[in-house]
């Protein structure tokens, strides 16, 4: 298995430049192989935010939220692409909220599908976490 950094997905996801052409090809090869079945990467959770970061920022590439979860969600999708058991799943459910939702943000995307999957309650002062059903505030018992 192969662990696989942000810049394997941004040379997958972005067309090439002349002087990124040879990343390119060698990261869309490695893909292919994993949408085959012939390879197994795997990745991390930062590294997948760091990539959606990097790939809506105005500096960098400025692509629509929606247009980046739909990309990333079909390489999550990939069956060689392993990830920790329930994983793809909340990955996916994050990229969902986050296409509905741009303003949210990838990594908040990530807590909600997180909240929703757990039950836990969310330590946040964040107003943008209201509205989401199922999402119970923390609040600290008064010391006695």
């Amino acid at each position: 298995m192969t662990f696989v950094d942000a810049n394997s997905f941004l040379r997958t996801v972005v067309g090439p430049e002349p002087e990124t052409q040879a990343m390119h090809d060698a990261a869309a090869a490695l893909f292919r192989a994993v949408a085959r079945g012939e390879e197994e990467i795997t990745t991390s959770e930062a590294i997948l935010a760091e990539v959606a970061f990097i790939l809506t920022s105005k500096r960098q590439y400025g692509l629509p939220p929606a247009e980046v979860a739909a990309r990333l969600g079909s390489i999550i999708e990939l069956p060689g692409l392993l990830l920790p058991r329930g994983r793809k799943r909340l990955y996916l459910r994050a990229l969902d909220l986050w296409a509905e939702r741009p303003a949210l943000g990838f990594g908040d995307a990530l807590t909600v599908a997180t909240i929703e999957e757990t039950g836990m309650p969310l330590a946040t002062f964040d107003a943008h976490f209201n509205g989401f059903p199922g999402i119970a505030r923390y609040v600290p018992a008064e010391p006695s």
